[in-house]
This record gives structure tokens, sequence and C-alpha cells, in this order.
């Protein structure tokens, strides 16, 4: 008779960002991830945001993909990072009255309270870091295989390199303004 014994992971995963160090849960079950990883999706595509033209997308649709994917990483954090990490947190007064993990929830407090506001209370980082975090779990919990749950394949992955406004150095340089 054959044995094969297998593990469990039971240390948290770390991710050290700057000075600050996250706690991830050890083990997610691969439909808990998929479950979170979709309303992700979800909310994505609610959006519509077009990555390859990103210089005629409303700010407001971007910045709310940001939030969706802090409350999707901090879902996978363990409470006291995910509390740091993302977290929105009711005032009345100037003072804290409650404290939420995603800011409907915040929002829906605030509105049975008289004078409530929102703060937006998480640990702010750059997208860059928070794409490459994200890069990180997909990897940690969803193995080799692509995040869905469809049998297709995955998407092909975006051209190198990120698309931005800016003007290349090379044709900074060439410029022929005055001539």
């Amino acid at each position: 008779m054959a044995t094969k014994k297998f593990t469990l992971n039971s240390t948290p995963h770390e991710a050290e960002i700057g000075s600050a160090t996250y706690l991830f849960e050890p083990e997610i079950l691969g439909d808990e991830f998929l479950d979170r990883y979709e309303r992700l999706q979800e909310a994505n595509r609610r959006l519509n945001l077009d990555p390859a033209n990103m210089a005629d997308t409303d700010l407001s649709k971007v910045r709310e993909a940001t939030v969706a994917m802090r409350v999707f990483l901090a879902s996978l954090m363990l409470p006291e990072s995910a509390h740091e990490f993302a977290r929105w947190d009711v005032v009345v007064g100037g003072k804290v009255v409650s404290s939420h993990p995603n800011p409907e929830e915040a929002g829906a407090a605030a509105a049975k309270r008289k004078g409530a506001t929102v703060a937006d209370a998480g640990t702010r980082y750059p997208d860059r870091v928070l794409v490459e975090l994200m890069e990180w779990v997909v990897e940690l919990y969803g193995g080799n295989r692509p995040p869905t749950s469809s049998s297709g394949s995955a998407p092909a992955s975006p051209p190198p390199g990120r698309r931005g406004r800016g003007v290349s150095p090379s044709k900074a340089s060439m410029s022929t303004r005055g001539r």
C-alpha cells in the first residue's frame, strides 16, 4: 500500500512594502480565491476600462478600480494587516466612530449618522506596487493556472512596458521647434 503525505501551509505569507509587513493567509481554498478574484473582475468589467487607452478614461473609474484592487488584496490578508492596508473610517465631529473593510459598508454606516463622513484610512501605495502585489498573490494562491473558473485559455498578456502619456526622451531630444 502506498502512502502520500500532504502538508498544509500554516505560516502566513509576508509581503514587505517599505517598512510595513503585511501578512497573508497561509492557505486559501481554490474556490474561495476564485470567488474573490471574480468580484474584482466584475468590478473592472462594470467600469469598462480600456488599459490600452487610458488617456480617454474617466479618472473616477481608475480610482474605483484601484479601490477594488485594494479591497481584493486585503481580503487575502490576515485581519490586522487588512485593517492597516484597506480601511474606511466613518468620522463624526472629527472622531472615528467605526471602521469598515470597503467604502460601500462605510458609506452605508455614515448614511445612518448625521454629519458623518467617510475617510480612506488605509495605507496608500503607488499603483505599480499594487500591481506587483497583485501579480504575487495571483501566483501565490492561483498557482500556474490562470485565475479563472472557465475551461478556456487565459487572455493574451498585454505588450511589454507601460503605456504612458509622457514624451519619450528620444522624441524630446529631437524637437524641431525654432528651426
